[in-house]
């Protein structure tokens, strides 16, 4: 890629990073285009590339409902057990002078990424089938976009690990299948980030 010789903004695209402009040129499947001055990806194409991201949005949001009314952990010490969902460590601070603390609990780790994640299918899922876009498609996936720093699902599941580190010395902990359904959740995240092309997204909502 070059930088620009003229000024037709429809065939330009700014680096997120460093905002450099360039002109969009043609990429192969498969291929990505970097910014010279600091190797970020402006954009690529990947095979199937929408259809793993639906497929990985719905596998996601069925996943995340599922985990909220299943075991996350359990305790157990001298014939003593307390089991807890993770819709009871979200509320763990209802009521008292922490509610505000346990509201940002539920939005970062429950509603945010539910809403990103139906943002996404309700975007997404007509371009892969061909279809012309949602009404709102653009406001939804810009929202979506503006959510994204604020989805914090892996801060919490990395609290939750280093936690468990330290109560293993005090009582036998167990691990429930929401926790587990959790972690897949971030890894079927981290997927489908990686997929996701943004440039080829807004692209396919202008046309």
């Amino acid at each position: 890629m070059t930088p620009p010789q003229n000024f037709d903004l429809k065939s330009l695209i700014a680096c997120p990073k460093c905002d450099a402009l360039y002109r969009v040129g043609p990429v192969e499947k498969g291929d990505q285009a970097k910014c010279l001055r600091c190797r970020t990806v402006l954009y690529a194409r990947r095979r199937d590339a929408g259809l793993i991201i639906i497929s990985t949005a719905l596998a996601s949001t069925i996943l995340v409902i599922a985990a909220l009314f299943l075991p996350f952990i359990e305790i157990s010490r001298l014939g003593f057990k307390n089991g807890s969902t993770l819709i009871d460590a979200a509320l763990a601070f209802y009521g008292g002078p922490l509610f505000v603390l346990s509201l940002a609990v539920i939005g970062s780790i429950i509603a945010l990424p539910l809403t990103r994640l139906f943002l996404t299918l309700y975007t997404l899922t007509p371009l892969v089938l061909n279809r012309p876009a949602w009404p709102g498609a653009k406001r939804a996936f810009r929202l979506s976009e503006t959510l994204r720093p604020w989805s914090m699902a892996e801060i919490f599941l990395v609290g939750c690990a280093v936690s468990l580190i330290k109560l293993t010395d005090l009582a036998r902990v167990e691990l429930g299948p929401a926790f587990w359904m959790f972690v897949s959740v971030i890894l079927l995240m981290a997927i489908q980030n990686s997929f996701m092309c943004r440039w080829s997204v807004w692209k396919a909502l202008e046309r």
